[in-house]
């Protein structure tokens, strides 16, 4: 009546190499060490000193190899997680939270990126965790709020206040020069510059 295996689960065409495969400590490894600019640069930003942001990078990479196990697929998402995640635990960031000690000895390193980095760096650290998690990472609205701890309006003010201050220096970027009736080139076109 009842025939052997009719409860289980079919696989037909299932093979085992078609198994979901981990990242190993080895993959993290070799994806900081390729990505090692673009994540330090994701570092400074979020931090806007370079102490904390060589902090959060190693913080970053100890996390990815001794953390949860994520899929190979996912790994490079997953050391931008780890280095926002751990930005978010040196700063901690909140709603109309000022921050009285900002760094002006990064400056140089921060116009590698030309000024927009600068412009960022300049923003309060809410605005600027939400401006660089929401607009350059394309995190979510929701994933923002539960990741900074706070109410999905609050993230939407923050990120209207970030867009709303980067357009006001790019707009003083951009007035004309004194003595000139040339505007200066916006500086999302400006080549970086070097310290």
């Amino acid at each position: 009546m009842f025939k052997k295996g009719m409860f289980r689960k079919r696989e037909d065409g299932a093979s085992v190499s078609a198994r979901p495969t981990y990242a190993a400590p080895r993959d993290f490894c070799r994806i900081f060490a390729e990505d090692k600019t673009a994540l330090y640069l994701l570092s400074l930003v979020l931090t806007a000193d370079s102490e904390k942001a060589e902090q959060c990078f190693a913080a970053g990479l100890e996390d990815s190899i001794g953390g949860n196990l994520v899929f190979k697929e996912w790994a490079r998402s997953w050391t931008k997680r780890m280095i926002i995640k751990n930005a978010i635990r040196m700063i901690t960031p909140a709603p109309g939270r000022v921050d009285r000690t900002r760094q002006v000895s990064d400056r140089n390193v921060l116009m590698l990126g030309g000024g927009l980095l600068t412009a960022v760096r300049e923003l309060s650290p809410f605005e600027r965790f939400v401006f660089v998690m929401s607009i350059l990472e394309k995190y979510s609205i929701q994933e923002c709020s539960i990741l900074l701890n706070c109410t999905k309006q609050e993230v939407s003010r923050g990120q209207a206040r970030a867009l709303q201050q980067l357009a006001a220096a790019d707009l003083d970027r951009t007035t004309p020069i004194p003595g000139t009736e040339a505007p200066r080139a916006a500086y999302f076109l400006e080549p970086a510059r070097t310290a």
